[in-house]
């Protein structure tokens, strides 16, 4: 038991706190009216997040000041995710930390761009060409729009190439090939590595006969290519299978067509090509197939029963 001298006061923790340098809370806080209805005022009630944002905010300048773009970034974005739904004061932003942002979303884009092209060609690559293929026929169904060609282009005698010029005289003719096969592509064609020496041709919202007009105008394109440029006596052909999935009929139902159908059929008809001479576009017309440009006065080969032998 604490005996009290007479005029010494019982010990006040608040009191001692205060004297010793931190200060004392108020033992009854105040409370701010509302200036419209007089009720008291709580800004934590209103703005809940608010502290959370400032210490997001702090975060990411901490962090962008010691140049760690990613992590300010992501708490950034944490901050701008809580004012979305809260009417507060946007964070300040250094000027610094919004240029590395803009160049991470650049580094973003361009990442992705890269895992749907080839490394080589510079082509799409066969993870793009699936999705797009996809992407179309959904699209033809849900529309009804024009028809959709798919053709498999395989370059004539490449390991020949290869073992006669050297492997990287190889990758060059196969850089230049996609060039030639991407000049003069309609509006939203495009061009795709399937593999190895083969490229798939896919054109969208295209008739039959223009479809056929498109790939012997690229056969005739890496025919007549000056190929002695890359090495003395090359000489560079490419066979092509069309595969074309007419528009729906007026009025009449989608075709419903999948694409992995689409390309099997593709590479049926590329078979035909190889088998009746090569530098040729074989094609379907009236239910009998038959060859393109000079080509044409040859007699097709029967399409094989198994395909992708060749």
């Amino acid at each position: 038991m604490t005996v009290l001298r007479p005029g010494v006061a019982e010990s006040d923790p608040a009191r001692d706190g205060a004297v010793r340098g931190v200060p004392a809370p108020p033992a009854h806080p105040p409370h701010r009216s509302s200036p419209a209805t007089g009720a008291p005022h709580n800004s934590s009630s209103q703005q809940p997040n608010a502290g959370l944002v400032q210490l997001h905010e702090s975060i990411a300048a901490l962090f962008a000041s010691r140049g760690q773009w990613r992590q300010a970034y992501h708490h950034l974005r944490s901050a701008l995710d809580l004012l979305s739904s809260e009417q507060i004061e946007p964070p300040h932003v250094p000027e610094q930390l919004r240029n590395e942002v803009d160049r991470l979303r650049r580094e973003h884009a361009e990442a992705r761009e890269q895992s749907l092209r080839d490394s080589l060609t510079a082509s799409y690559n066969r993870r793009y060409l699936d999705q797009r293929l996809v992407d179309l026929l959904t699209e033809q169904e849900r529309t009804n729009t024009g028809g959709l060609a798919v053709a498999l282009v395989d370059l004539d005698w490449f390991k020949q190439v290869n073992d006669t010029y050297g492997h990287l005289i190889g990758d060059r003719v196969l850089q230049r090939v996609v060039e030639l096969l991407q000049d003069g592509l309609p509006e939203g064609g495009f061009c795709a590595r399937y593999g190895g020496e083969e490229f798939v041709l896919v054109l969208p919202d295209i008739d039959a006969q223009t479809a056929v007009a498109v790939c012997e105008a690229a056969r005739a394109r890496a025919e007549r290519f000056s190929w002695q440029q890359l090495a003395a006596g090359l000489r560079v052909t490419v066979s092509i299978g069309l595969a074309h999935e007419p528009a729906p009929e007026q009025g009449g139902a989608p075709l419903s067509v999948d694409p992995q159908a689409q390309l099997l059929r593709a590479d049926s008809l590329l078979y035909v090509a190889k088998q009746s001479g090569r530098n040729a576009v074989a094609y379907r017309e009236g239910g009998r197939v038959r060859l393109a440009g000079a080509a044409a006065g040859r007699r097709a080969v029967a399409e094989p029963r198994v395909v992708g032998y060749y």
